[in-house]
């Protein structure tokens, strides 16, 4: 079994150095947080993957038996090694710390309730590899029931758009090009990105000042400044459960969403937004998360 206790970073010789290594090595990074229902086929399907060489999950301290669950699968598993922290530290920073692990060409970042069948995973690096210019890689994503999930592509976020339309955010949404494998777009799904390690360590990871939400589409957006391409591979297709860890907190999740947005205002939007301007964003914005915050705790668990 591979196991490690960690509270900042993972400490060590990073996991995939001293063989030889091929252009289609994946390293693989899962972030759990009270994730014992779907983590485990998550993980299944995964080990199904021919270029899936490390597959690390960072447990976030669950409390509901999540890493215990996966400390029995990497017993199992020697491609599975479990970092348990001691508290949350946040998605972000949680996937930088399992990144600062690996030693593979490629990285990708899979939320625990999203199902990547192994042969999905090997077309996307497939695609990756093909492709000059990739930077970051997304897939087509339905829910349990097959229904499209609108995020898999999408433009960037605005905050004076979104305030102004009331928080409707039908037209962040791209439709899907059907003449092209792969779409270039402005931002993916963060539930699964994929993208060269060498150049997620060059953009210095997500920023972990976003907790929760939000920092896959400032990684987006930094990977495009960048130079590289956005992608979404429209012949895979993915199933993502979806909001699995969240249920149980609707309302700091809430929270969380509006502050990443004002985080994200703050780095892209700010210095062109008249200064008169800015505090009626503000109250906008917390105006609408005091309505969110009613919605989501009305809403049946």
């Amino acid at each position: 079994m591979n196991t490690a206790e960690s509270r900042h970073s993972f400490q060590g010789r990073p996991i995939g150095t001293g063989r030889l290594q091929h252009a289609t090595d994946v390293g693989v990074v899962v972030v759990s947080f009270a994730s014992a229902r779907t983590i485990r086929h998550c993980l299944e399907l995964l080990l199904s993957s021919d270029c899936v060489v490390r597959i690390l999950v960072v447990d976030n301290a669950s409390g509901d038996g999540t890493a215990d669950l996966v400390a029995d699968m990497a017993h199992q598993h020697d491609r599975i090694t479990l970092v348990r922290n001691a508290e949350n530290r946040g998605f972000a920073a949680a996937c930088n710390q399992g990144a600062s692990a690996l030693a593979t060409p490629w990285v990708c970042f899979v939320n625990p309730d999203c199902y990547v069948p192994g042969e999905a995973m090997d077309r996307l690096v497939r695609h990756g590899v093909g492709r000059a210019g990739a930077g970051l890689l997304g897939v087509d994503m339905v829910d349990e029931q097959g229904v499209a999930e609108p995020s898999t592509r999408r433009r960037d976020p605005s905050l004076r758009e979104l305030l102004r339309q009331r928080g409707r955010r039908d037209d962040m949404y791209l439709g899907r090009d059907p003449k092209a494998d792969l779409q270039q777009v402005e931002a993916v799904s963060g539930a699964l990105m994929m993208l060269p390690l060498g150049l997620f360590l060059q953009l210095g990871g997500f920023d972990e000042g976003f907790r929760l939400h939000v920092e896959d589409l400032d990684l987006c957006r930094r990977t495009r400044d960048a130079g590289y391409e956005v992608l979404v591979a429209n012949d895979i297709t993915v199933v993502h459960v979806g909001g699995v860890s969240s249920r149980a907190r609707p309302v700091w999740v809430e929270w969380q969403k509006h502050a990443s947005l004002w985080r994200y205002f703050h780095k892209f939007e700010a210095a062109d937004t008249p200064a008169l301007e800015r505090p009626m964003l503000w109250l906008g914005l917390w105006g609408h998360f005091v309505a969110a915050a009613a919605r989501a705790l009305a809403k049946p668990l």
